[in-house]
């Protein structure tokens, strides 16, 4: 292998042999096998470890295990604690967005702080393959699906042509130590699941498979680069005015297009939106109706689309108290859904806990999309869980006592008109965790 990584450096990356490099490296197989190899070939560079404090001692004797690593090297180490349960909570995010934010964010200021050139990171053939399945599994665009970048402004991948196979071989034959994180055997994860279950299953189908994601990958990148061309030229007939946080867009010119929706989603897909059909809606509607995401607001004003970038705070206050918000299946995938009532956290759980009052746990595979996040309405009838039978949510309501203020403000999470929660207060029967359960979810209002 390091005679083919060094081929594979003096074809693609020759600029990183004279410059000062600075390697994330977790402790694992594929970070430490990628600092052997530069240290092999004589770059100047460092070690970059976080520790996320997520695994108690086992986070603590993989930063134990890298400032020994660097040791052996002789190479200068940096390491960063992050409590990263915190910033989740903070900035309203799952785990492993906030790992990834902090972990690059981090980098990035070490870079700029201490004159790295470039930072490595150590992604190699099969996560471009799990990278390009979980894309595709919840829904992209073309960019989605031309796999990660070798080369994204100062960051490097010079392991992506090569796979995990090769690099544990190549391990074991040096006699190189590592560390095992426990959480990757986790099936919680998707990543994971398509590590453990799915990938294995395409290798035997074809044992060539990383091969040809390759050529597939090339093929797509070379007919992004025709869309792209073909986006310009469209924007800029499109917008006809960039002004502060706002962007008009004539709406001629979407209906111009055999597929509008196709242009409307290369023009906005980067603004927050999931539900396209209602992005195209807004083609052929009234005055002043609108969408918003976490980020941006779109509306549309007579012949006009005017796309705004807002403050999530900002945009929260623009939902309208009353207006249902469409839960769609790739949202509850990616983990977090912002409502009046606070944000809606969904995530694949292990084991059944508890229902507790902004808790409840149920059937993955129960749920039809997409769900319904709703103020109550008359006539609502939900099996409140624990009870036979069903009964009213007027009277369930009643029977808490709630005052009008709080019956006022009660919102039910449905599924095919089917009350699935009544948000903070009850879960539904008919969605619990059973013996036949095979996916628990977690539904978790911050």
């Amino acid at each position: 292998m390091l005679v083919s990584f060094k081929n594979h450096i003096n074809t693609k990356f020759p600029f990183l042999k004279d410059t000062r490099l600075v390697i994330a490296i977790s402790g694992g197989i594929d970070s430490v096998v990628l600092a052997h190899l530069c240290h092999k070939l004589n770059f100047n560079f460092a070690l970059a470890h976080c520790n996320f404090n997520l695994r108690g001692n086992e986070s603590d004797a993989d930063e134990t295990f890298v400032l020994d690593l660097g040791e052996q090297l002789d190479v200068e180490v940096f390491v960063q604690n992050f409590d990263t349960e915190v910033y989740a909570e903070e900035n309203k995010c799952s785990i492993q967005m906030a790992a990834r934010e902090l972990r690059y964010d981090w980098f990035s200021e070490l870079a700029q702080q201490l004159n790295f050139d470039y930072i490595i990171t150590a992604h190699h053939a099969d996560d471009n393959l799990e990278t390009f399945l979980i894309n595709f599994t919840r829904g992209t665009g073309l960019n989605g699906l031309t796999g990660i970048p070798e080369l994204n402004g100062n960051i490097a991948r010079p392991l992506l042509s090569f796979s995990r196979e090769t690099i544990e071989a190549y391990a074991k034959s040096e006699n190189i130590d590592w560390r095992e994180d426990s959480s990757n055997s986790s099936r919680k994860y998707l990543r994971n699941k398509l590590r453990h279950d799915v990938i294995p299953i395409l290798k035997e189908i074809n044992p060539n498979v990383l091969h040809s994601l390759q050529n597939t990958l090339s093929n797509l990148k070379e007919t992004e680069a025709i869309v792209n061309q073909s986006i310009k030229d469209f924007l800029s007939k499109a917008i006809l005015k960039k002004e502060g946080n706002t962007i008009t867009y004539a709406v001629s010119e979407f209906k111009k297009q055999n597929n509008s929706k196709a242009f409307l989603f290369e023009a906005f897909k980067d603004c927050g939106f999931t539900e396209w059909n209602d992005v195209e809606g807004l083609l052929d509607a009234e005055t002043g109706k609108y969408i918003a995401s976490g980020t941006h607001k779109l509306t549309k004003h007579r012949e006009f689309l005017i796309l705004t970038y807002c403050h999530s705070e900002l945009v929260s206050e623009s939902i309208s108290l009353n207006q249902p918000i469409k839960i769609s299946a790739v949202e509850v995938q990616k983990s977090q859904v912002k409502t009046p009532l606070g944000v809606l956290f969904f995530d694949e759980a292990e084991a059944l806990r508890d229902n507790a009052k902004n808790t409840i746990y149920v059937d993955l595979e129960m749920l039809k999309y997409p769900l319904e996040f709703r103020l109550w309405q008359t006539g609502d009838v939900f099996h409140p869980i624990g009870m036979k039978g069903k009964k009213k949510v007027s009277k369930y309501l009643k029977d808490e006592k709630l005052t009008p203020r709080e019956k006022d403000n009660t919102w039910v999470l449905t599924s095919e008109d089917k009350i699935v929660w009544v948000v903070g207060r009850r879960a539904d029967d008919r969605f619990k965790v059973a013996g036949r359960t095979n996916q628990i979810l977690k539904i978790e209002l911050k």
